[in-house]
């Protein structure tokens, strides 16, 4: 399998069987060697998030609804319309071949001259056109929600700056577990950027990718030796194995639960045990805790940079949020403290949340002033255009 042959499966599986587009590429991209396993994931990836912007295109060039067309068409005229309108280094006419042979791969024999034909009308005007649209949702990729969401909560400015950043490669950072640091120290303790992962110190344990911004989540929990922390929502285990002290860290999905055990154990963090349970029904011996995190599902408008097809399938989860910041406060001790982080920027999902729950609010905006919350300085929340890290919102609560 080459490259653009992954990347293909993983446009055509995310969009026609609603997979997740990284699952797709591991298996689409396994035998591929770093080079071409690197092309194929910036293809992929590249397509899956831009393809708003790329269906308008081929609509408005190939003169055909997107819907109407066969699926293997509709992929193959994604991934060519990516290729010319963002891939650089890529020339038009291999991104029309290449496009035109995964059609008659296909066994779509009839569709070879009409995707040849698109192929060539968008080699001759998809890049005039997309930057002929104005800045908004539809030339950067993004569903109106998003967009309105973000206008409404941080302003005009900053959701273009938002959607602009959050179509480009976010930064590689690594926490440091054990051993020397490697990469450039952050404005986050522990926290290093990389150029890449070391995959050795990964698969030894020594570090564990993870944003800036989430690291942040972990510190401001601040579980000190001989206190207790249950962490709610804690897959795959970066925040969990952060903390200090005996950790509970519960995981409601069999499978996930799994995978973070043995992360745990690759990490060493004997400090932390494994519950898998839903959150909001534990066994009842889990209370008198010193600290609760809440680092709950949510929309993840912070992390679209690294999620590509997140951006097509997010929803607000506040209702759920709401639950588990109740069942936290169950099993808080008194004088405890809760964390509420969510990876994403909507006030629905953040500051409506920690209202509606009724908690007192603990100020965090003195003891880490460059990532208060630009309206709500009692809160944090890491910006991607600001603070180039994930998104982040965080508070610390108490009953």
């Amino acid at each position: 399998m080459t490259a653009r042959q992954a990347a293909y499966q993983v446009v055509l599986r995310v969009f026609e069987d609603d997979a997740y587009a990284d699952r797709v590429l591991r298996s689409a991209a396994e035998g591929l060697d770093t080079r071409d396993r690197a092309l194929a994931q910036r293809l992929a990836y590249g397509t899956v998030q831009r393809v708003r912007t790329l269906d308008h295109a081929i609509e408005q060039l190939g003169r055909r609804p997107v819907r109407k067309l066969d699926p293997p068409v509709r992929a193959a005229l994604r991934l060519g319309a990516y290729q010319l309108a963002y891939a650089e280094g890529i020339p038009p006419h291999a991104a029309v071949n290449e496009s035109v042979e995964l059609v008659r791969r296909a066994r779509l024999e009839r569709a070879v001259a009409f995707t040849n034909a698109v192929m060539r009308r968008l080699a001759g005007g998809i890049r005039e056109l997309i930057d002929s649209l104005p800045d908004g949702p539809l030339k950067h990729s993004y569903p109106d929600w998003i967009a309105e969401v973000w206008t409404r909560d941080l302003g005009a400015d900053a959701a273009l700056a938002l959607m602009h950043v959050q179509n480009e490669p976010p930064e590689t950072v690594v926490r440091l577990v054990r051993g020397d640091p490697s990469g450039e120290p952050t404005d986050i303790p522990g926290a290093y950027r990389v150029d890449r992962v070391d995959e050795r110190a990964l698969a030894e344990g020594r570090v564990w990718p993870q944003s800036r911004g989430s690291q942040l989540a972990g510190l401001v929990v601040a579980a000190r030796e001989g206190e207790r922390t249950l962490d709610l929502c804690a897959a795959p285990g970066g925040k969990a194995t952060q903390l200090a002290g005996e950790v509970v860290a519960v995981e409601i999905h069999e499978g996930r639960a799994r995978e973070l055990q043995e992360n745990v154990r690759l990490l060493g963090a004997e400090n932390v045990t494994v519950v898998n349970a839903d959150a909001r029904a534990l066994p009842p011996e889990l209370t008198d805790f010193d600290h609760v995190l809440v680092d709950a599902p949510c929309s993840g408008l912070g992390v679209l940079a690294g999620r590509p097809d997140l951006r097509w399938r997010a929803q607000p989860l506040p209702e759920l949020q709401l639950e588990l910041l109740r069942a936290a406060a169950e099993r808080l001790r008194p004088g405890g403290t809760i964390v509420y982080s969510v990876c994403t920027m909507n006030a629905d999902e953040n500051e409506a949340v920690v209202e509606a729950s009724g908690l007192e609010i603990e100020p965090l905006g003195e003891e880490w002033p460059q990532f208060a919350h630009p309206r709500r300085s009692e809160f944090l929340l890491t910006l991607p255009h600001v603070h180039r890290t994930s998104g982040f919102f965080i508070a610390r609560l108490s009953a």
